[in-house]
């Protein structure tokens, strides 16, 4: 019991002084996960290429049946198949959410399917929005997202092959090389917000929103400040992210002008001042990349310290990528084994997820140094620390606690429990098992605040 104390204090002695990005395992049991959702409750929806979309508990758990299987109408694999996945803003009354998934044809296909009587289950028969034709196999895009204005995002690459051959990114005459914006929320089979740069003056581009991108592999929405970040694979030599308002229409991202802030082919290109330049990007010589995998800026709360800071992956590199306020990249260390890391999510909550199709394992993110204590900024006090079999939690403020929870660094809930309107409340962890657990305590505002336990 000593040595375990000790090496327990020892821990929280050296955690103090770093922070360290880290992965920890929370779900198994997948095939070329490509994919993470949620639909505003507390499970995760882990896409896999072939087509079928699983479910996830908070616990790690998965559903022994898919939430949709429709592998029947997905061509598969390389860069196709079943790309994206988005829940509508109001899927908790309407239970719409949408898929992009390459088809047999090859052609890109954006699809609205609804969810059955049983929560965990969808109607296998869904209605198909928009389908985009694709010269080439790779270069599909894939991701969708609604935004902050309640409109459907839909990234899509130039098309395929290399270097842009038809110039399509460029081309307002066409679909390809462009984030598309709808209404799913009007028209038929969809509306175009009129406040689309190209809406009603161009043939064929209503849907535009902004020009110029190679391959979005992946963009996100920062859920508190509505930033677009789009990460776009790079040529030959540069991977780029950009950061924009979500209210900039019409924006030329560059390609196949330029690749990242390189020029590529110029020729016949928009002057250099009417184009976006990345906010960050790396070159596959400094770093060994290949393909950058686009995340989220972190906006959860277990780990004060990953706060806003952008989180990507590149394919061919087994680490985690972060972007600060000021642009600057930082990594984590490497992993062990590889990962080809595929895709990031974020649960309900902002905490952020990743996975790729070496392990086929949806691992949580998580700062394994907890290096900021809210409990000690706000006056509560929970003893002992590390502790056995019951912990006791007080405040020295007028704060007036409901709920605590504990859960593992996997991201694991383990306990939850009320919490009483008293001068202390003692909390039974016998059942923890020993090592390092991440506790959460919600006041009836519902603020919550966070420190790190010790279980001997």
């Amino acid at each position: 019991m000593k040595t375990t104390l000790q090496s327990l204090v020892l821990l929280f002695s050296s955690l103090a002084f770093s922070q360290t990005i880290g992965i920890v395992p929370f779900a198994t049991g997948f095939t070329n996960p490509i994919e993470i959702a949620h639909a505003g409750d507390s499970r995760l929806f882990v896409v896999e290429q072939a087509g079928i979309i699983k479910i996830v508990s908070s616990t790690g758990t998965i559903n022994a049946t898919p939430f949709l299987n429709i592998s029947s109408l997905v061509s598969c694999c390389g860069e196709r198949g079943l790309l994206g996945l988005a829940f509508h803003p109001n899927y908790a009354t309407n239970g719409f959410f949408y898929v992009n998934y390459t088809n047999t044809g090859g052609s890109t296909v954006i699809a609205r399917y609804s969810v059955s009587a049983n929560p965990d289950v969808a109607n296998t028969t869904g209605t198909i929005l928009m389908t985009i034709a694709q010269p080439f196999s790779n270069h599909n895009g894939g991701t969708i997202k609604f935004g902050p204005d309640g409109y459907l995002y839909i990234g899509m690459g130039d098309g395929g092959s290399g270097g842009d051959p038809g110039n399509r990114a460029q081309n307002i005459n066409e679909l390809l090389g462009k984030m598309l914006r709808i209404d799913v929320n009007s028209g038929s089979p969809y509306g175009i917000p009129p406040t689309n740069p190209y809406a009603g003056a161009t043939a064929g581009a209503d849907e535009i929103w902004a020009i110029g991108l190679r391959n979005p592999w992946k963009f996100s929405f920062n859920r508190l400040n509505g930033d677009l970040w789009i990460a776009d694979v790079g040529q030959d030599q540069v991977e780029e992210i950009n950061k924009v308002s979500p209210t900039a229409a019409g924006l030329n991202y560059g390609w196949r002008c330029y690749e990242g802030n390189s020029p590529y082919n110029t020729a016949g290109c928009a002057a250099m001042s009417t184009m976006t330049f990345p906010v960050a990007q790396y070159t596959h010589a400094s770093t060994g990349g290949c393909s950058i995998t686009g995340g989220y800026v972190y906006t959860g709360s277990t780990y004060p310290a990953m706060q806003n800071k952008y989180f990507f992956a590149d394919y061919c590199v087994n680490r985690i990528g972060m972007v600060s306020t000021t642009g600057t990249i930082t990594y984590s260390a490497n992993f062990s084994g590889s990962n080809s890391f595929t895709s990031f999510g974020e649960n309900s909550s902002g905490e952020l997820f990743v996975t790729g199709t070496s392990q086929d394992i949806v691992y949580r993110v998580i700062d394994t140094a907890l290096s900021n204590d809210d409990f000690a900024q706000h006056g509560f006090s929970m003893y002992p620390n590390p502790a056995d079999s019951e912990l006791f939690l007080s405040s020295a403020n007028e704060n007036i606690l409901q709920k605590i929870s504990i859960i593992d660094l996997s991201g694991k809930l383990l306990l939850e429990q009320k919490l009483e309107n008293t001068p202390i409340n003692t909390i039974n962890i016998a059942s923890l098992k020993t090592g390092i657990y991440v506790v959460t305590i919600e006041d009836v505002s519902g603020n919550r605040f966070t420190s790190k336990l010790g279980k001997k």
